[in-house]
């Protein structure tokens, strides 16, 4: 999870934006608690340095889905 960013902004250009992301201080106990909501489900997590650069490998096995908020991209999304 450690290399996985969990908001970003993707209305405009072709790369996401993390402008509105929380500030580190306040996103590393939401990333924390996020990792611990998973362990008390049984799922096993890995995390690494929060924050740091690091070089990560995977193998892709499957789908993966993103979620787009297309009312929000149209600027229909209500608030």
């Amino acid at each position: 999870m450690s290399q996985f960013t969990l908001y970003a902004d993707v209305r405009k250009g072709r790369r996401p934006s993390f402008i509105e992301a929380a500030p580190p201080g306040e996103a590393r106990p939401l990333v924390d608690a996020f990792a611990a909501a998973l362990r008390r489900l049984g799922l096993p997590v890995e995390t690494g340095v929060f924050g740091a650069h690091m070089d990560v490998e995977l193998v892709n096995d499957g789908p993966v889905t993103i979620w787009l908020d297309s009312a929000e991209l149209r600027g229909t999304a209500e608030d």
